[in-house]
């Protein structure tokens, strides 16, 4: 009733089921939400994936997002540029984390029901070389198989291993149970010698959702559904597993130019999606488009040269806190209220920036 009131304002959530704990619940959630939306006159977002429980079942919300407009309701399903998912590896999740062992030599510890888990003291290259001592891989890989955790973990069917090209759409041959069934290797002992390779840097993609099917293509209809905007792209709540901060330039790169198992998407589109598309929903109507009268929010863009690069764990929190950042290049320069913030990819100091609060209007001409 607030939000109607002022005229202004999004509801947005993670809806019941969202993650496919109850597949009957998003229906129900829709259904609420359509009768507020119908009666404040304001839009809700909400999140949106495709589930291996029901891979079809997100077809059906959008359905009913298209049927509650003749009701006067503004449903949004939220929807990724790519599957959500979280970064295997020895910096972050994997299998062997919470075994005596590898507590030992890691001195690790894990903080909350969230799993975040986080490594003192011991250098990850020390780690790894330790962990490839037969002696402590023999103790490791029967504490795994004693635990019971290769059950419960992530099926090796839906990991795979990030190599430079970070390929974000591989097939399922790609997987590490693939690659250990062409090499006749238990799955989590070819994961674990993989994992301990070299420095112990290298992290695998486990997609948890949008890939029921081994590639993308219900994404490119979520994409493109009329209802959709994007989003999902989670940078902090999940920080020390989930790194999707980079899922605009993996946007316009992968979709835009570099996508070869499917379908590409016009850039023109891309770039509404991510700017104009946004901008309107939340009410920003003075950016997301260069037009006189708006704010001169750009970004200048090498497209050639443009690429996320491989993700990084950062120790920069307060108390030693952990998170996953994944930089890009080809963003020649970042333009806030016409001001230069980032000069290739380095912060100028500038802060032209202000909080903003409510709908944004153009300014008179």
């Amino acid at each position: 009733g607030a939000l109607a009131d002022a005229g202004a304002g999004v509801f947005e959530l993670a809806p019941a089921g969202v993650t496919g704990d109850d597949l009957s619940l998003p229906e129900r959630e829709v259904a609420w939400m359509r009768r507020v939306s119908a009666a404040t006159g304001r839009p809700f977002t909400f999140a949106l994936v495709q589930l291996d429980a029901d891979p079809d079942h997100w077809q059906r919300v959008f359905e009913l997002s298209v049927e509650a407009v003749a009701e006067g309701a503004d449903l949004h399903p939220q929807v990724a540029a790519r599957a959500p998912g979280i970064l295997v590896g020895l910096q972050t999740m994997h299998p062997w984390v919470k075994t005596p062992t590898f507590r030992a030599i890691a001195g690790a510890y894990v903080l909350g029901a969230g799993d975040q888990h986080h490594l003192r003291s011991v250098p990850i290259e020390e780690i790894a070389a330790t962990m490839r001592q037969p002696s402590v891989k023999a103790t490791l890989m029967e504490e795994l198989r004693a635990s019971g955790a290769a059950l419960s973990f992530i099926s090796l069917t839906r990991v795979f291993p990030l190599g430079d090209d970070l390929d974000y759409e591989p097939v399922a041959d790609d997987s590490v149970a693939a690659r250990a069934e062409r090499a006749g290797r238990e799955p989590f002992e070819l994961l674990y010698d993989l994992m301990t390779e070299g420095e112990g840097r290298r992290f695998f993609f486990a997609p948890v959702y949008n890939y029921s099917h081994y590639d993308y293509e219900a994404v490119r209809t979520m994409l493109t559904h009329p209802r959709g905007v994007f989003g999902l792209d989670d940078a902090g709540a999940h920080c020390g597993a989930i790194c999707d901060a980079s899922m605009p330039t993996f946007l316009l790169s992968h979709w835009a130019r570099d996508r070869r198992r499917g379908e590409q998407l016009p850039l023109e589109f891309v770039v509404k999606k991510i700017t104009a598309d946004t901008a309107s929903l939340y009410g920003l109507h003075d950016r997301g488009r260069i037009e006189v009268g708006c704010r001169a929010d750009l970004n200048v863009i090498d497209f050639e040269r443009l690429r996320v690069l491989p993700p990084e764990l950062v120790t920069d929190l307060p108390a030693e806190g952990r998170r996953l950042v994944q930089r890009a290049e080809g963003y020649d320069a970042t333009i806030v209220a016409g001001t230069v913030v980032m000069r290739d990819g380095v912060d100028t100091g500038e802060r032209p920036g202000r909080l903003v609060r409510g709908p944004q209007h153009t300014a008179a001409v």
